[in-house]
């Protein structure tokens, strides 16, 4: 089966509070930015998106984005910007899982990428090849250790500030729009279609937590 396009394929993460914009060609990277934010993603994303447009002339064959898990408001705004330039342009856009990427120069063929997902759970994605072996999984702080302990042969990063639980072997990465990209570039066209007639949707971990309104007296 054929390949995907090796023209300009543009890629945005916006999972964490680093952000970042990509845009590889043939398997090189001709841009990337990073941006931090922690609550303003989408003040901060469209100066460097633009400098990406110019690069592949406004005209990407194909746009990437990062859909987590992570920060649930900073994935809606990459799928949003995404989804506007998928519009606007007519260019296949797809989303991929940010734990497929961390920013790791020699990236093994085989990982584990984890975080804490609040209110006392976990959460482990087993990568291989560029595709998760299964779902991300959230699980309780037993369950994370044993999960860490029989799969202890293999690299573990994470994206948090510090490793859950201050675990030993857990590197700290940050996500890259650019290996995104180079793993979408590896994808065979009828991949690509299938992947873009998806609805982009984040990786939830759990239901959103929501605070009941006060009664008003």
């Amino acid at each position: 089966m054929e390949n995907c396009m090796s023209q300009f394929i543009l890629a945005i993460d916006t999972s964490t509070a680093h952000g970042q914009v990509a845009v590889v060609e043939s398997g090189v990277t001709l841009f990337e930015e990073s941006f931090s934010s922690h609550r303003s993603h989408n003040s901060q994303l469209f100066a460097p998106l633009r400098e990406a447009l110019v690069i592949c002339n406004h005209r990407p064959s194909l746009i990437v984005v990062g859909t987590g898990p992570g920060s649930y408001t900073g994935v809606r705004i990459g799928i949003a910007a995404v989804q506007g330039l998928a519009w606007s342009s007519r260019v296949p856009v797809v989303g991929l899982p940010s734990v497929l990427a961390p920013a790791v120069s020699d990236l093994p063929d085989e990982f584990m990428l984890c975080g804490d997902a609040r209110r006392g759970m976990f959460y482990a994605a087993w990568v291989k090849n560029g595709a998760l072996i299964e779902d991300v999984e959230q699980m309780d702080k037993t369950s994370f250790e044993a999960r860490h302990l029989t799969h202890a042969e293999m690299p573990w990063f994470t994206f948090d500030e510090k490793p859950p639980l201050d675990m030993a072997n857990v590197s700290t990465v940050k996500p890259s729009a650019s290996i995104l990209a180079m793993i979408a570039a590896k994808k065979t066209t009828e991949e690509i279609a299938t992947l873009a007639a998806v609805l982009m949707e984040p990786v939830y971990l759990s239901a959103p937590f929501v605070t009941p309104a006060k009664k008003v007296v």
